[in-house]
C-alpha cells in the first residue's frame, strides 16, 4: 500500500497537515490514508458543484452576474474561505487531521467545525489548528457528536463526516436531520464481522437488517449500511442518492447525497428487498419489498423463490433488507476520476483511487456477485481463468464485470441458470470425480441437471480483459502493512486527565485470574478467612467514538 505519512520529533505528516502528536495514546491510523485521501476528492468536487449552485441562486434570473460567479469558481483555491460555499462538520475529529486537510485541501469552502466529545482531543484539535494556520476556516468544538447535530436542525451543514470506531448507527438520526436539502454524507463503518453474517442477530440490532455469511459479503454490507441510512432519513420525509460506495480494507465507506420529498420517500420500496440464497449451491435471489407499476406503487404478489431450491432442491437462508438500488452515480464516478487527474495528483494513494475507482466505474448496476473458486468449488471441479469464464458469459449475449470489492468476483446480468450451463460446460472439458459426491449433494444436482443454453464458448472475447486490468491499475490492497487493521479505540476519559489504556488494564490478565483463583481455593481450604478492606471500585471510563 502507498504510504506518504511521516512520523518524526512528536508530529505526523500526512498530505498538506501537520498533526502535533504529545500523547501517546492520541488515536491515529495512517491506514485510513486512502479514506482520507478519497473524501477530500469527493468532497471537493461536490463542494464545487454546491458553490455554482449558491451562486447560481443568488444570482437568481440574472444570466449576467450567474456567468460571473461560475467564472469566480474556477479560481477559488484550497485555503480560501467563501461565503457561497459549504460548511462542513467532521463530527467525530479526534487530532483534527482530517478537517485540517479539508481546510487545505478542499476548495469552495465556507467553515468546518472538528468535534470531539473529549476535552484532551478538543484541545489537540486547537493546537494542531493553530499550529496548521487554518483558524479562518476551522473551529475546534467540544460536545457530543449526536446533540451537537440535533442542535443544528435549522441551520444544518452541507457536509457531514461521519468516521467512528465500529458501527456509526447511533449518529444516523441526528446527521439525517441536520445535513441540507442536497447535502452530503460521508460515512464510515468499521464492525465488518457484523456486517459480513458473523452475527445476524446484532447486525439486526444496529441496522434493522439480517446479515448472510457469503461471498458477496463486502457487498452486502454495503447495501445494508445504504438502506439503514434510507430508513433514518425516510423517518423525515427525505431520501438519499449513492454518489459512491467502497468496500476497502477492513470498513467500507458510502457517500451519500440527501433530499427533502415525501413523494420520492415512498419510492424507498421498490430499491429495497430481501436476498434468498441457496444453502447447498449458494444461489443468491433478490426479492424486492415493493414494485412500481405505471406510476403506481404495488406489492409483490409472490415470493421469488419456491421453498426448495430450483438448481439443487436445497433450503434458502433469507437475509436483509439490502439497499438493492445503484451504489454509485456513474457520472460522478467519472468526473471524479477526472477531478483525481487534474487536481489531486500530489495525493500520496493517488495510484490506488484511480485503480479502485476505475473499477467501480466498470461495475455493472447489478445487486451482488458471485466469485469464481467458490462456482468452482461447490461442484468439486478445477477453477477455469477469469478471462475465459467472462469470455463465455460475454459470448452467451450477457454483461460481466468486477467487482471493487473482491478481485475474483463475477458480477453479471445473466440468470444464475446461465451461469451454472457454463460451469457445467466447462465440467465436461475437466470432469469432476462425481462418484465421490453424495446423492443428495448439491454438486450432483447442478452437474446432473439438463443445460438450457446452447454452444458455450469459451473462446476469447475482446472485452473480457477490463481496462483497469490492462492497464495493470492498482485496483486492490496490497499486502498488509505493519500497521495495518482498524486501530485500538480511544479510552480518553471526558473531562479528565486520567489516559489508563485497555491494553495496560488487561495486560497479564488471564495469569491474574489464575492467581486468583489459587487464592480463593486457598481461603476456602483455610479454616480462618480475613477480609477487612473493601472490595475495590471498578472505574468507568467513556469511550471517545
Amino acid at each position: 500500500m502507498e504510504n506518504s505519512i511521516k512520523v518524526s520529533g512528536g508530529k505526523v505528516n500526512e498530505g498538506k497537515a501537520e498533526i502535533l502528536v504529545e500523547e501517546t495514546n492520541v488515536f491515529y491510523n495512517p491506514v485510513q490514508e486512502f479514506n482520507r485521501d478519497l473524501s477530500i476528492a469527493v468532497l471537493s468536487l461536490f463542494a464545487k458543484d454546491k458553490y455554482e449552485e449558491n451562486c447560481k441562486k443568488k444570482a437568481g434570473d440574472d444570466k449576467d452576474e450567474a456567468e460571473k460567479t461560475d467564472g469566480d469558481s474556477v479560481d477559488m483555491k484550497p485555503g480560501d474561505k467563501t461565503e457561497n460555499g459549504i460548511s462542513v462538520l467532521e463530527a467525530l475529529s479526534a487530532t483534527g487531521l482530517r478537517s485540517i486537510r479539508y481546510a487545505k485541501e478542499v476548495p469552495y469552502l465556507k467553515q468546518i467545525i472538528a468535534n470531539d466529545i473529549s476535552a484532551k482531543a478538543a484541545e489537540s484539535i486547537k493546537k494542531n489548528i493553530i499550529h496548521n494556520k487554518v483558524e479562518h476556516l476551522v473551529t475546534a468544538s467540544q460536545q457530543d457528536a449526536t446533540m451537537l447535530m440535533y442542535q443544528s436542525r435549522q441551520t444544518r451543514f452541507d457536509g457531514i463526516d461521519l468516521d467512528p470506531y465500529g458501527c456509526p448507527s447511533i449518529f444516523l438520526d441526528s446527521a439525517v436531520q441536520c445535513v441540507s436539502n442536497g447535502g452530503l454524507l460521508l460515512i464510515t463503518a468499521t464492525d465488518m464481522a457484523v456486517l459480513a453474517g458473523n452475527s445476524p442477530e446484532t447486525c439486526y440490532v444496529k441496522y434493522g437488517a439480517t446479515s448472510l455469511k457469503s461471498k458477496a459479503c463486502h457487498e452486502l454490507a454495503l447495501r445494508i449500511l445504504l438502506q439503514h441510512i434510507a430508513a433514518h432519513a425516510g423517518r423525515y420525509g427525505r431520501y438519499i442518492e449513492p454518489l459512491l460506495s467502497v468496500s476497502v480494507d477492513f470498513y467500507i465507506r458510502v457517500f451519500v447525497r440527501v433530499f427533502t420529498s415525501q413523494k420520492k420517500c415512498k419510492d424507498n420500496t421498490t430499491k429495497l428487498g430481501m436476498v434468498y440464497q441457496c444453502t447447498g449451491c449458494e444461489t443468491m435471489t433478490l426479492g424486492p419489498l415493493g414494485i412500481r407499476v405505471n406510476k403506481a406503487h404495488k406489492l409483490p404478489q409472490s415470493l421469488p423463490v419456491g421453498q426448495l431450491c430450483k438448481h439443487c432442491n436445497h433450503k434458502h437462508h433469507m437475509g436483509g433488507p439490502i439497499w438493492i438500488g445503484p451504489l454509485h452515480d456513474k457520472l460522478f464516478v467519472s468526473r471524479l476520476l477526472n477531478s483525481i487527474e487534474e487536481n489531486h495528483a500530489e495525493l500520496g494513494t493517488v495510484k490506488r483511487l484511480e485503480g479502485v475507482l476505475n473499477v467501480v466505474d466498470e461495475e455493472l448496476e447489478t445487486p451482488l456477485y458471485y466469485v469464481l473458486d467458490k462456482l468452482m468449488s461447490i461442484v468439486r471441479c478445477d477453477t477455469p481463468s477469469m478471462i475465459k469464464f467472462r469470455s463465455a458469459i460475454l459470448n452467451a449475449g450477457y454483461n460481466v464485470s468486477i467487482s471493487h470489492a473482491h478481485k475474483l468476483s463475477i458480477k453479471t446480468d445473466a440468470p444464475m441458470e446461465v451461469i451454472w450451463d457454463i460451469v457445467r460446460a466447462w465440467e465436461k472439458i475437466h470432469p469432476a470425480k462425481r462418484d465421490r459426491l453424495d446423492k443428495n449433494s448439491a454438486a450432483l444436482a447442478i452437474l446432473s441437471a439438463e443445460p438450457t443454453t446452447a454452444d458455450v464458448s469459451f473462446d476469447l472475447h475482446p472485452s473480457a480483459n477490463p481496462m483497469s486490468r490492462q492497464k495493470h491499475m492498482t485496483r486492490f490492497q496490497l499486502n498488509p502493512t505493519s500497521y495495518w487493521g482498524p486501530g485500538t479505540k480511544s479510552t480518553t476519559m471526558i473531562n479528565s486527565n486520567e489516559t489508563t489504556a485497555k491494553r495496560l488494564k488487561n495486560q497479564n490478565k488471564r495469569s491474574k485470574k489464575s492467581m486468583n483463583e489459587q487464592e480463593d481455593n486457598q481461603a476456602i481450604d483455610s479454616p480462618i478467612i480475613e477480609s477487612d478492606s473493601p472490595p475495590s471500585k471498578q472505574k468507568k471510563i467513556i469511550d471517545n467514538t
